[in-house]
């Protein structure tokens, strides 16, 4: 079994109320970080831009606004055509973006066949956890 799923889809940039740019972008999930979703933005510069959400907080933006401070999340409209939309904010700027739910909650889906819900502190060794947060302490 794998132990990462990955995918890449296009996500709306708000520009403007009425005005996006597609923007591609890959979601990524590791078993050896089962509670992180990365989301890698690729604006079309030499840089990426990389957020790390928890993935419990992606999950219950599918069906209800969530998160607060830096990250919120919530969904919009219903069936083929539901957006989830993500409202970003850092030091460096904020961004609005839209991507495809039901993309999202497929992908989700995928996740939980690596590390399913309930068991994301299974395979984590707490030991050198804390030794690695905790020099010395070993």
């Amino acid at each position: 079994m794998a132990d990462y799923v990955d995918q890449m889809l296009y996500m709306g940039l708000a520009l403007a109320p009425d005005e996006r740019i597609a923007v591609p972008t890959r979601l990524s999930y590791e078993a050896h970080d089962p509670f992180a979703v990365h989301i890698v933005f690729h604006p079309g510069t030499d840089r990426s831009v990389i957020w790390i959400l928890a993935r419990d907080l992606l999950v219950e933006g599918l069906f209800r606004p969530s998160g607060q401070g830096d990250v919120r999340v919530r969904p919009k409209g219903s069936g083929s055509d539901a957006e989830l939309h993500l409202a970003l904010s850092s030091p460096h700027g904020a961004a609005r973006l839209t991507a495809p739910l039901p993309e999202v909650a497929q992908w989700l889906e995928r996740t939980f066949c690596v590390v399913p819900a309930g068991h994301e502190a299974d395979g984590l060794d707490w030991d050198a956890e804390l030794s690695r947060l905790l020099p010395g302490t070993a």
